[in-house]
């Protein structure tokens, strides 16, 4: 297993342990991490809506900074999801990505 997967399983195991402790079913956190997706996506688009200004109430309130932290954290929170999902998250992303570049890239570049 290679960086940033090391990383990933490492918070996924880690939150398994803290939803085990809450007594919570494997479904269930697989569930509540999916929805985390969501909300990370959410701060993102808000953070987008910041830097155009198009909110009344707080006008440009973000900077394209915070657009790629936030994007950041919804790429980890999906990653650390999938880990916890899939024990081989590393291999099957692996070959998600392989499978999607074959789609949408010329054959030279995938």
């Amino acid at each position: 297993m290679t960086e940033p997967w090391t990383t990933i399983t490492a918070l996924a195991h880690r939150f398994d342990a803290v939803d085990a402790a809450l007594g919570m079913q494997p479904e269930e956190s697989h569930t509540l991490q999916i929805l985390k997706i969501g909300e990370e996506f959410g701060e993102a688009a808000q953070a987008v809506i910041g830097v155009k200004g198009t909110n009344p109430r707080k006008g440009n309130s973000h900077t394209w900074d915070d657009v790629h932290d936030e994007v950041a954290d919804v790429v980890i929170t999906a990653m650390v999801a999938l880990a916890r999902m899939r024990p081989d998250a590393a291999g099957y992303f692996t070959r998600q990505l392989r499978l999607k570049a074959a789609k949408f890239l010329p054959e030279d570049c995938a």
